[in-house]
């Protein structure tokens, strides 16, 4: 999710859901310890519970990165290892790390003796030739009896040597029944599933077999849909009604952020996908495309945005 779930992108969605926790995108651990850390980890306090995601794998440097994120007020740090991208892979972090599993351990118990918030990891279910069953089972214990609190599963092997960062997002075959057997193997450990999952329908189906599930391009393309989150799965009120309230909700936050200089199109590039299948939802986006990029562009583009979607969008789509 890099350059997608910024904090902005965080802070609309916060809009949509009380109880969905938000992970940030995945920070190198350098990027944190030498870059500039109010830019890369700076959020609103609206966004809570939110998570830090670090990649890297020297142990040292992860301890130190998940202090620093700890400061920051982030309420959980989780360990990349799933990542296929080339840059990752020649940084030796992300998914090449299923190949050295006593390494993420090792990371693992240095973050978990520098930080009191959990500490979870991300994997997969293995990469090129591993032995999906093997790899992710030995990974996954490696890492919790490294202190590891929960461990979230893309239910996808990654292929570093012959496919793209972008294949390896839908060409891997899903395996949900090897995070199911994960699972029931190790029953007591939280164990979250991911990949390909485009609905709540479809995530409570996993809930039968797992703790939670994590959506990604779906809860970011059609963010309409985490409208259903908190009353579907939680028994409890949406924070707003309908997806126009959680836009006019968006309205105090974009003015400020303005009035700090930040652009209006960095706020609402987010937005792209909010309406679906309802009358004015092109002239939504068309709105926003042709006004919001304009130099002091301000919150009037929103509104009037709003304003060319029909009545009869007021009731989100059903998820």
């Amino acid at each position: 999710m890099m350059d997608w779930t910024d904090t902005r992108c965080r802070v609309f969605h916060r809009r949509l859901s009380r109880r969905a926790r938000l992970y940030t995108e995945m920070l190198t651990t350098g990027a944190v310890i030498h870059g500039d850390r109010v830019r890369l980890l700076g959020f609103d306090a609206s966004e809570h519970p939110v998570a830090l995601q670090l990649g890297g794998s020297d142990p040292r440097e992860l301890a130190t990165a998940a202090r620093v994120g700890e400061d920051f007020g982030y309420d959980e740090i989780n360990l990349n290892v799933g990542c296929p991208s080339d840059r990752v892979k020649d940084g030796r972090f992300g998914a090449c790390l299923m190949a050295e599993p006593a390494l993420v351990a090792e990371g693992v118990a240095a973050m978990k003796c520098a930080v009191r918030v959990p500490v979870t990891v991300k994997c997969r279910i293995g990469i090129d030739d591993q032995d999906p069953e093997l790899a992710l089972d030995t990974l996954a214990r490696s890492v919790i009896e490294a202190g590891a609190d929960a461990l979230v599963v893309h239910a996808r092997k990654a292929w570093l040597n012959g496919l793209s960062p972008k294949e390896n997002r839908d060409i891997p075959p899903l395996d949900y029944d090897c995070v199911y057997r994960l699972k029931a193997a190790m029953p007591d450990v939280p164990i979250i599933i991911n990949g390909g999952i485009a609905s709540l329908d479809e995530a409570k189906r996993h809930l039968a077999h797992v703790d939670g599930v994590m959506l990604g391009r779906a809860a970011y393309q059609e963010p309409w849909r985490l409208l259903s989150v908190d009353p579907d799965l939680f028994d409890e009120a949406a924070p707003h009604a309908t997806m126009q309230d959680a836009l006019e909700a968006m309205i105090p936050y974009i003015e400020e952020q303005l009035a700090r200089g930040t652009r209006l199109h960095a706020i609402t590039r987010h937005f792209v996908g909010v309406f679906f299948g309802v009358p004015g939802a092109r002239a939504f986006r068309r709105h926003l495309a042709e006004h919001g990029t304009r130099p002091g562009a301000g919150a009037d583009v929103l509104r009037e945005a709003i304003a060319l979607i029909g009545s009869g969008a007021a009731a989100p789509m059903a998820a």
